[in-house]
């Protein structure tokens, strides 16, 4: 699910500020309102450009209370304060330098039609994504974006016209470190970039099936004391990161990890950072009819060239997988995919792994529902300290706003999903109703329940997964995804199989990894299992 990082403090903040819904009441029940336009411009003399259009509101009173010296420099939405922004979407074509578009604010809107806000003061911020990449990655280098701008709404009032201005930057620097990081693995920051490697390749098997050169890109960071004309080889543990993340965000881990390393926190071994983004959103590793084989490209590609290049073990003792959340479950697939290949995955917090929880919805339940439960109560997605932040009618019908492409819930479409006679993946539940399509998921089902897979061939399976399993996550998960885990344990314990699971109490999402003030001790306890296995006795 999920991968930002949001503080305790910022979702208080976030509550705090905004207090309730947007929405008020339509004045009349059986005269609605008329449609709130706004004119969006692109300067003239800019070329010409095309994308989705979206357009943000929100009070401005609380925006600024909550903003850093009352000074709100952007507006956004957050799916962790998903009702505290309206959000307007029109798709652009062709839009020319000078030229301006009316958006209709009622057409294509979240949570609300914008003519259904109450009277007041706003501020309101225009954003053309020209790539169609905002429910992956928000905003992006290339954008357009109007300045924040302060409207009144009432009867007859006509909001002003924004002008798309700024375009942002592209990220300059990829090694450029969160504020989170702490200053003493800063200082390991030029050693770490010195051990880290790119080993991106063009993939003969995915390049075939789209008909280009595709990349599969990723960065491989060798050990202390590492000799690549040495005799001394090393286990070699395959990262993927969570939703959201890409090839450019994996600075941090590697920093991160290097400093371990040379302070012996962990044993030194061959780490390699696996960038699962697309367009479409997180491919997990997964041979696909709609985003193409991925598995096989990894597999068959490039861990054999890695393993011609680098002092790596090479065999299956010594290679290990690990990840979070989305990550978390191409690593499951991965391990239960290809047994002989690995010798272990270590999957924390990861996406539903049993389809009879997933997020909270047993997709093989009769009539089941992606937004109602059976007694008509809504389905929580997102909770904070015992208390629900987002249901997931909320959660999918904003993302639905910022675009077809790259959503959460849609990237689960684009992997699982059987292909439409249209070209694009077939949904597995009706947007509208939350309904959800039997036959969509019998292919899910056929195909990439990981706990279904591995029941129906656990005697294949047994010699070369029986113990590899290792899972891990937080009782008070942020995206309920610990049902999802106790289920998949209860059919491995019902296989008799070996694995281990963890329940970590009260440990949410994001805080999973830490202990104490280490915020990454999970990672070093897992790098110690990990080399147990690899180096028995050691």
């Amino acid at each position: 699910m999920l991968h930002r990082l949001v503080t305790a403090t910022a979702l208080a903040l976030a509550f705090s500020a905004y207090g309730p819904s947007l929405q008020a009441q339509a004045a009349s029940a059986t005269t609605p309102a008329p449609h709130r336009f706004v004119q969006v411009t692109l300067p003239a003399g800019a070329a010409p450009t095309s994308g989705r259009l979206l357009v943000f509101a929100t009070e401005a009173k609380a925006a600024q209370a909550a903003a850093k010296d009352g000074q709100v420099t952007s507006i956004d939405t957050s799916p962790f304060s998903p009702k505290s922004v309206s959000i307007a979407a029109q798709e652009v074509t062709h839009l020319e330098g000078g030229a301006s578009v009316q958006v209709d604010l009622d057409q294509i809107a979240f949570p609300a039609p914008f003519s259904t806000l109450a009277d007041g003061d706003y501020l309101v911020q225009a954003v053309l994504d020209v790539d169609h990449s905002y429910n992956y990655t928000g905003r992006n280098g290339g954008d357009l974006v109007s300045a924040v701008t302060p409207v009144t709404l009432g009867k007859g009032k006509p909001l002003p016209s924004l002008s798309l201005t700024q375009t942002l930057p592209t990220k300059s620097d990829p090694w450029a470190l969160s504020p989170r990081v702490p200053e003493a693995v800063r200082a390991a920051l030029p050693q770490a970039k010195a051990h880290s490697f790119d080993a991106s390749m063009t993939s003969p098997a995915l390049s075939a099936f789209w008909g280009r050169d595709i990349q599969l890109r990723a960065r491989v960071l060798v050990p202390p004391g590492y000799d690549a004309k040495a005799a001394t080889r090393y286990p070699t543990v395959y990262v993927t990161h969570g939703f959201t993340g890409d090839y450019d965000s994996f600075a941090g881990s590697i920093v991160t990890t290097w400093d371990a390393m040379a302070r012996q926190q962990m044993p030194a071994m061959i780490w390699v950072f696996l960038d699962q983004a697309t367009p479409t959103g997180t491919h997990e590793f997964a041979d696909s009819v709609n985003n193409g084989p991925w598995g096989t490209a990894l597999t068959e590609e490039l861990i054999p060239a890695l393993e011609k290049q680098y002092r790596m073990d090479g065999k299956p003792s010594g290679r290990f997988l690990t990840g979070h959340s989305s990550g978390g479950w191409a690593t499951l697939w991965l391990q239960t995919r290809y047994p002989k290949l690995f010798g272990g995955t270590w999957s924390t917090s990861p996406d539903p792994s049993d389809f009879h929880d997933f997020t909270g919805v047993d997709l093989y339940a009769p009539n089941a529902n992606m937004y109602r439960r059976p007694d008509g109560s809504a389905v929580p997605l997102v909770r904070d300290a015992g208390n629900v932040i987002a249901t997931a009618e909320t959660f999918i019908k904003l993302e639905r706003v910022l675009g077809p492409y790259g959503g959460q819930m849609a990237s689960f479409e684009w992997v699982f999903s059987p292909r439409g006679v249209d070209g694009a993946p077939m949904p597995m539940f009706d947007r509208d109703t939350g309904q959800v399509d039997p036959k969509v998921v019998a292919y899910w089902k056929a195909h990439y329940d990981i706990a279904a897979r591995v029941a129906a061939q656990w005697p294949q399976l047994r010699p070369d997964l029986d113990g590899k399993i290792h899972v891990i996550v937080g009782t008070a998960d942020t995206f309920y995804l610990d049902g999802a885990a106790h289920k998949f344990q209860a059919v491995l314990d019902g296989l008799h199989a070996r694995s281990d699971f963890r329940f970590l109490d009260g440990r949410t999402h994001f805080d999973l990894y830490k202990q104490g003030e280490d915020n990454n001790a999970l990672l070093k306890q897992i790098a110690r299992e990990m080399y147990a296995v690899a180096r028995p006795g050691k």
